[in-house]
């Protein structure tokens, strides 16, 4: 691969285990190989405890890996201590689910942005606290939130200061870990415009973590579907309605679609979810599949590509 081609962010049989008391061990991500370009926006979907936050944990270095290796502008990110490691932070950031988590109620929002650039010897005080207010402006909110501090704002208000902060030294990845799960439907839509903006006017590639498929079809590149620490699927994000692994079929059909025909009933995914503790000798949505038989239950599908962009786990596809 030349380097013109090299992806910005690749992830190769990635697996993370975690040791549990009484020798148990649970297997949050298993095998899975990914990659991003730059300016590319991938999702990865899929129900809550499917190992897909882990996997962000381990791409920005938050955790170790247990087998395998992620690559970030070609460099491996395995080994990486000390200075190496706080490089790497600068160029790849996280905004985490849950805004209020990430701030101090004592630092007012105007700290809360100068202190990247100080933390890394970028500005001085005084330019520092003129970039704040420029990224204020970035995210639509005027220069009075300066000196508020983080219980005077709204939900959606502190997630914009926080895309702001995320944003403040020009990351070429930015790590969207359901960014908008905690807000109101209303605040929602605003919330992935500004990204969406952000990304165009940056040029910054984005890994959107989500439950919800309909939502990340509309700016996302393409989408990969996780089930128990597993990729099912990878398909481009216009090709959705054409997917082909039941899991991902089935969580299509589960939620609202505002385009969808009158009449039409919303399909609930039935079934648990097998303990990451004891995963199946087989296809790990086996015991939840419509259509599996006999060989289901049996090994593992591998991850085959049945078109170009388009990849299934499925031995019934």
């Amino acid at each position: 691969m030349t380097a013109a081609h090299q992806p910005l962010l690749k992830v190769t049989d990635v697996h993370k285990r975690f040791n549990l008391p009484g020798n148990q061990i649970l297997r949050a991500v298993n095998g899975v190989s990914l990659e991003l370009s730059a300016g590319e926006c991938l999702a990865i979907v899929g129900e809550s405890g499917c190992g897909k936050s882990t996997l962000t944990r381990l791409i920005a270095r938050v955790e170790p890996v247990s087998e395998g290796d992620i690559y970030f502008a070609g460099e491996s990110v395995k080994g990486l201590r000390g200075e190496q490691l706080r490089a790497l932070r600068r160029k790849m950031q996280i905004i985490f689910q849950d805004p209020i988590s990430e701030f101090s109620p004592r630092m007012k929002i105007g700290e809360f942005l100068r202190e990247p650039f100080l933390n890394y010897g970028i500005f001085s005080k005084k330019d520092a606290a003129e970039k704040a207010l420029s990224l204020l402006e970035s995210v639509d909110l005027s220069g009075d939130f300066i000196d508020r501090y983080p219980h005077q704002l709204s939900g959606g208000e502190l997630q914009r200061v926080a895309i702001a902060r995320a944003t403040a030294l020009d990351p070429l990845l930015l790590i969207c870990d359901e960014p908008t799960s905690a807000l109101d439907v209303s605040i929602q839509e605003r919330i992935i415009d500004l990204l969406g903006d952000l990304r165009i006017s940056s040029d910054i590639a984005m890994l959107f973590i989500s439950h919800d498929l309909t939502l990340v079809s509309q700016f996302s590149d393409r989408i990969a579907v996780m089930y128990l620490g597993y990729i099912l699927e990878q398909f481009p994000s216009r090709a959705l309605s054409g997917a082909r692994h039941p899991y991902t079929k089935a969580l299509y059909q589960s939620t609202f679609r505002i385009d969808g025909e009158r009449g039409n009933e919303i399909e609930a995914l039935g079934g648990e979810t097998p303990s990451a503790i004891e995963l199946p000798a087989g296809c790990p949505f086996y015991l939840r599949c419509p259509v599996s038989d006999d060989v289901c239950n049996q090994s593992l599908p591998p991850l085959r590509e049945l078109a170009p962009g388009r990849l299934v786990r499925c031995f019934q596809v």
